[in-house]
């Protein structure tokens, strides 16, 4: 080894130890403050609150999603999901319930309004119920997007596995789980105290569901919540939702999703047909824009959904101005729904969406042609215009100086022949009649090159 390179060997060894004199202490101390000797949480370490509020669906399971990284991110010593909402999508919840049980940090779900349907089972994953007097938990049935009850046997029984699993995990009887999502289960529960009606199914109010052990706690002091998580002395951090986060859940509602993609097929599809009012294509664009935008806000979409309906759209330009024989029509088609439906959480719901809109759309699209079909695409490839002589047309001189003259036919006219004008040869026709050569003929309507003769009877 050479004087210079030992020479640059030792400067990188020295730099080398002088990073790693900084770095381990920097970790000693970051450890020391999230997990001091003997594994309690450091003072500093924040109990977090994450809202559970309005509908459960894919945008609040982002969202969720996003808050408990964060609160991991803070060494958070407890979790309190603050529970008001009347349920919501199963598939979101039971994401919801899964992000819950796999949570490293203790969670207690406080339920100060309702935690009804797809709430409840959020609120049964947690570590610990607490209630704020008034409350209640439960009534769990499945129901449709019209808001009428599930009667599947199988939908029932799986949600209902779902709600008894959610209660074991926890030590709670899967009995009165059952009950609030079945209301064919009529089984009586001595521990409330009362008969189930037959046909319904069950809610708990605080009190009953702290008579049953689905509550640690009834209370209204969100310090009493804080204190049972083993998070009193700690600092509360609320993790609200975002500006973008909240416009999120409320773009990737199906009936919203529905409505942009509405807009965006109508408007582009006007513009393409009866162009020239800018409008219709900007609100399509903006519709589609504001769809995929929600979506990948939301973390469903990304970037291969832009190209993909990027590509569709050039596809579909192409075409309106060089036929392929529709080859790239369906293809820009194609990647126009693909694109959508692979933006979505739910592509079922997104497929279900886009029929819809595509019925609707296509019914706007007829209405709007017809009204304003006199400015229709189609008009630029259809030749409409007459070349008449009364638009100052004319294929040959005129001979309009020979109007009311008379002359002489030269040839039989059978329609068509010669006749002379004094000195001139000019070619005739009449209006269908036969007249005989040497005949006289007199000139009664000249339109172009065509000179309209009729005979001229002898008295």
């Amino acid at each position: 080894m050479t004087h210079i390179a030992r020479r640059r060997f030792y400067a990188w060894l020295v730099l080398g130890l002088a990073l790693l004199l900084l770095i381990v202490p920097a970790a000693a101390s970051v450890s020391a403050e999230g997990a001091p000797a003997g594994g309690a949480p450091a003072k500093s370490a924040p109990v977090v609150v994450i809202p559970v509020h309005q509908t459960i669906e894919s945008g609040l399971q982002q969202y969720m999603e996003r808050a408990f990284r964060d609160a991991q991110d803070m060494r958070a010593v407890a979790i309190i999901l603050d529970i008001n909402t009347l349920g919501g999508r199963v598939d979101s919840a039971e994401g919801i319930g899964e992000l819950i049980r796999g949570s490293k940090i203790p969670t207690v779900a406080y339920v100060h309004g309702k935690a009804a349907s797809a709430g409840s089972y959020i609120a049964l994953n947690a570590g610990k119920i607490v209630m704020e007097p008034g409350s209640s938990i439960g009534a769990a049935a499945v129901v449709d997007a019209a808001g009428n009850e599930v009667q599947s046997a199988k939908v029932v029984a799986h949600w209902s596995s779902e709600m008894k699993a959610a209660a074991e995990l926890r030590g709670r009887n899967p009995q009165i789980a059952e009950a609030m999502v079945d209301k064919n289960a009529g089984a009586s529960l001595p521990q409330l105290g009362r008969e189930l009606e037959k046909g319904k199914i069950l809610s708990l109010t605080a009190e009953e569901a702290l008579k049953v052990g689905y509550a640690e706690k009834v209370t209204g002091n969100l310090q009493e919540v804080v204190a049972l998580s083993g998070g009193e002395g700690h600092p509360v951090v609320s993790l609200n939702p975002t500006p973008a986060e909240n416009f999120s859940r409320f773009i990737t509602q199906p009936w919203v999703s529905t409505l942009l993609l509405l807009i965006g097929i109508a408007g582009v599809a006007i513009e393409l047909f009866v162009p020239g009012f800018g409008l219709p294509g900007i609100l399509g664009l903006l519709g589609f824009g504001l769809y995929f935008f929600g979506h990948y806000i939301a973390g469903f979409a990304g970037a291969e959904e832009f190209i993909l309906f990027a590509g569709g759209v050039v596809l579909l330009l192409i075409e309106v101005f060089v036929s392929s024989f529709g080859i790239l029509g369906i293809l820009g088609a194609i990647c126009l729904f693909s694109s959508v439906i692979m933006a979505a959480y739910n592509t079922a719901q997104a497929a279900l969406n886009l029929g819809i809109a595509f019925v609707l759309a296509l019914i706007v699209v007829i209405v709007v042609v017809r009204i304003f079909k006199h400015r229709g695409v189609w008009n630029r490839f259809i030749l409409k215009d007459r070349l008449t002589t009364d638009k100052g047309y004319s294929s040959a001189e005129e001979r309009k100086e020979l109007l009311g003259q008379q002359g002489t036919s030269l040839t039989p006219l059978r329609p068509a022949g010669t006749a002379s004008f004094g000195e001139r040869r000019v070619d005739v026709v009449t209006a269908g009649d036969f007249v005989a050569a040497g005949q006289p003929v007199e000139v009664i309507h000249i339109e172009g090159y065509r000179v309209v003769v009729k005979e001229v009877k002898k008295v």
